[in-house]
């Protein structure tokens, strides 16, 4: 009786300990066919990508995750974040750009450091180091960059306008007011009317590693927004060429060669004016073919070309830090190692080639189709509307060597040519990397002071000696203690070397 009731017992235990493991194991394949939520937060360009669309359901299908994906606009995006920062309303993935306020909120430990977990993920982890470098705090790294080229600006022009006026492409700035002052008072578009310009301004015309002026000083000689000489740094608003680049567009504004609410009108707008044929030139960071594709809705007979960006000793530009921003993991949300190593997974999926495909030239059959050697774009206006939100916002490679050949007119292709050749040409930024307490502390703020001081003395609101004063104001605002930190920040950085 005794071994009997053992036997029961010990049937039971066994029965119990299978359904456990039964259960266990049936949740342990639910767990991985569930799709893993990421809120993800970007600014947008352009029309917001409906809801569950193609690109969408593909990058989800794929990495077996369920995307909540808030589009915020460009003009309004960093007051945005920095309001969802402030107030811990974050999502789990969100896009930050390396600006000072961001730097403090990273050094302050709001974001994961994931730089010792990339070596588990061998798509991130495999990618230039440089692209890393370019987005360190104190060495740290706090997020996934979104890639681009080092040496990004080029001239995008009408080419039916320079054609029709006999005009050559411009190399000084006298030849730059010349070219504006004739694509803007010569009728251009030959409708008898007084109404393009030859270059039209955005607010932000003086910001950030796009910056006009930056982009124009920097081709007549100027440095990329700190000059060294003999280990002692200069901001480029006080050199030469920079304060004759602000004459140039202060002359432009007073002669109503510009437009005259550039300090107010967003970008979005202003790129409107281009696509309806209203402006013959832009220095940007984007596809000539883009600018054509949609003017010749407008203007069927307009022709842009695209030249690489040349002063007095040839080519020279501005280079860039690689990155549009960085995808970064906030603490408050992500609040597990399991959760983050998730979202680093997500990450790392997206650039694998099937999802480069996807993010390169969307849906085989819709976006594009495959003609053996080579892919070819099936329609080019889909693919702005579908798939370049999703290029721009997620980790893609330009450059990648899995991807098959895309069939691309003759100018997308230059205007490719010339980016790449650009890096032999580009004027690297010495402060990029470099450590200033003052910089995280107050740069917006002294940035902030100096921009507002540049459109005051384009708009005419203050003189030569008001400007100087300006940058008197400036250096005791804290601008001579940052001057003193970059310069021993990279006399350290020297000696390491």
């Amino acid at each position: 009786m005794k071994r009997y009731s053992v036997c029961i017992v010990s049937l039971l235990i066994s029965s119990i300990l299978l359904i456990a493991c039964s259960q266990s194991n049936k949740q342990e394949r639910e767990s991985v066919a569930r799709p893993f939520a990421i809120s993800l937060v970007v600014n947008q360009i352009g029309e917001i990508p409906a809801k569950s669309n193609e690109i969408e359901k593909a990058i989800e299908a794929y990495t077996n995750t369920d995307l909540q994906i808030q589009w915020i606009p460009y003009s309004a995006y960093d007051e945005k974040v920095k309001v969802m920062i402030a107030s811990g309303e974050l999502p789990k993935l969100i896009k930050l750009t390396y600006t000072p306020t961001i730097i403090a909120t990273l050094k302050a430990g709001q974001f994961w450091e994931i730089g010792s977990y990339l070596k588990d993920y061998k798509n991130l982890y495999d990618q230039n180091k440089q692209y890393y470098d370019n987005i360190a705090v104190g060495g740290k790294i706090y997020g996934v960059p979104l890639y681009r080229p080092l040496g990004r600006a080029v001239i995008h022009y009408r080419k039916d306008w320079y054609d029709s006026l006999n005009l050559k492409r411009p190399k000084t700035l006298g030849d730059w007011y010349e070219v504006i002052k004739a694509l803007t008072l010569g009728d251009p578009d030959k409708n008898g009317k007084n109404d393009t310009y030859g270059m039209i301004l955005e607010k932000k015309y003086n910001q950030d590693v796009s910056s006009t002026l930056t982009r124009f000083s920097v081709s007549q000689g100027g440095p990329n927004k700190w000059k060294v000489e003999n280990g002692r740094f200069t901001p480029e608003f006080m050199t030469e060429p920079f304060y004759e680049t602000m004459k140039l567009f202060k002359q432009l504004y007073q002669d109503k060669l510009i437009n005259q609410d550039f300090a107010i009108v967003d970008v979005s707008e202003t790129s409107k004016l281009y696509d309806l044929g209203r402006a013959g030139i832009q220095v940007v960071g984007g596809s000539a073919q883009s600018w054509q594709d949609k003017l010749v809705k407008t203007v069927p007979s307009a022709v842009v070309e695209v030249a690489p960006l040349e002063g007095p000793g040839g080519i020279r530009l501005p280079g860039e830090p690689g990155n549009v921003g960085f995808l970064a993991i906030p603490k408050d949300t992500v609040k597990t190692e399991a959760e983050l190593r998730g979202i680093l997974a997500f990450l790392d999926k997206l650039l694998e080639p099937a999802l480069q495909t996807v993010l390169n030239r969307g849906i085989q059959n819709r976006h594009w189709i495959d003609k053996g050697d080579y892919a070819e774009v099936l329609d080019r206006e889909l693919d702005l509307k579908e798939v370049k939100p999703y290029r721009d916002s997620l980790p893609y490679l330009d450059s990648n060597p899995v991807l098959k050949p895309i069939h691309q007119p003759d100018l997308y292709r230059k205007n490719q040519q010339i980016v790449k050749e650009n890096e032999l040409y580009i004027v690297p930024n010495p402060a990029l990397t470099l450590e200033s307490e003052t910089y995280n502390e107050r740069g917006k703020e002294l940035e902030v002071l100096i921009t507002d001081a540049q459109t005051k003395f384009i708009m005419g609101k203050i003189d030569e000696s008001d400007w100087k004063a300006e940058i008197d104001k400036w250096k005791k605002a804290g601008g001579d203690k940052m001057i003193r930190e970059f310069e021993e920040a990279y006399t350290k950085k020297d000696k390491v070397k």
